[in-house]
């Protein structure tokens, strides 16, 4: 069964001083998920927000309209000029991520400490 999709938005600073927008989510992330992952992200001010981290640390799974979601987002934010970064995926999903070609629009890593100091 699916766990609903949760997010909310941390404002942080990166390590060069920098405002970091970060998306936390949690549960699935699916055809439902709409709101939970463009909404959230389209609210951001685009004026300030220009550097984003995408935290999956508490997703447990992502189906592949999760994943259309997740590609929507990026493309909108890549237009934006926004720099986007990924962290907190499980080793199955940073190999479908990497394969989909998401990394063309955003980096991966493993934690938020490596995906800050990417920024």
């Amino acid at each position: 069964m699916q766990t609903e999709t949760k997010s909310r938005v941390d404002q942080l600073t990166s390590p060069a001083g920098h405002a970091v927008a970060v998306l936390r989510f949690e549960g699935d992330i699916a055809s439902t998920s709409k709101d939970a992952v463009l909404g959230v992200y389209q609210t951001l001010p685009r004026e300030t927000a220009r550097l984003i981290l995408l935290d999956f640390t508490k997703v447990d799974y992502i189906n592949s309209s999760g994943i259309a979601l997740v590609i929507q987002l990026l493309i909108e934010a890549s237009r934006a000029g926004q720099k986007v970064c990924a962290f907190g995926l499980s080793p199955h999903f940073t190999k479908v991520f990497t394969m989909v070609g998401i990394t063309k629009y955003a980096g991966l890593f493993p934690g938020e400490a490596e995906a800050m100091a990417a920024l």
